[in-house]
């Protein structure tokens, strides 16, 4: 990864990213939104990137990421979940405290402290969402799709993001949702109707809109 990015340029690298998963690029006004920055700086930032060709952007056409733009936003998602496996194992921070924390100094570290917080780690497969943390040099992270795309008879890990509302993750929590934890779906009732799952030996139900704010490795 490119040592020199700002954390500006970091973070917006992975919010086109994010911002691409289902379609070929991303709006400037759409990546304002999710950096919580004016249109205005998004759009400097871009145009930085452009001449990096880590970038290409259309005026009027959105941004797309180049090879070595995907390389990098990659390489930024890597870099944050490590920080948040340290953040969790080594100083004991809650998963839900790990994210908002990691943004404050991840952009400061050199790559050879990352690398070797990643061994240290014991080279760990998720974040304490329970996200895959991708290989070096990846040039994408596989999709997870959300709880409620399973069916009956399915089973899985689950994930659940950082931007998750804190009452939802309270709300999860009583189910005993939480990252890393193995569910079985029993029963998915018609249109948009309840999942009845199974976890840690107990039947839970979960209502549609919620189930699908939580993302599932399947098994």
């Amino acid at each position: 990864m490119d040592v020199t990015l700002t954390k500006s340029e970091r973070e917006t690298l992975k919010a086109i990213y994010r911002g691409t998963r289902d379609r070929q690029d991303a709006q400037t006004g759409a990546l304002a939104d999710a950096l919580g920055v004016a249109p205005g700086t998004v759009t400097m930032t871009v145009k930085r990137l452009a001449e990096r060709q880590l970038v290409d952007h259309r005026p009027y056409h959105g941004v797309e990421l180049t090879a070595a733009g995907r390389r990098a936003a990659v390489a930024a998602i890597r870099r944050h979940r490590i920080v948040e496996r340290f953040l969790a194992d080594m100083l004991g921070y809650a998963w839900n405290e790990a994210d908002r924390l990691a943004g404050d100094f991840e952009h400061d570290l050199p790559q050879e402290v990352e690398d070797r917080m990643f061994v240290a780690l014991h080279r760990p497969a998720t974040c304490p969402h329970g996200f895959p943390i991708p290989e070096l040099e990846a040039v994408d992270i596989p999709a997870m799709p959300p709880l409620y795309a399973l069916e009956p008879g399915d089973r899985a890990t689950v994930a659940v993001p950082g931007s998750t509302d804190p009452e939802v993750v309270a709300f999860l929590d009583t189910l005993g949702l939480r990252p890393g934890v193995v569910v079985e779906i029993r029963e998915k009732h018609p249109f948009d109707g309840p999942l009845v799952l199974r976890v840690d030996g107990k039947d839970r139900t979960l209502g549609s809109s919620v189930a699908n704010q939580v993302f599932v490795t399947p098994i």
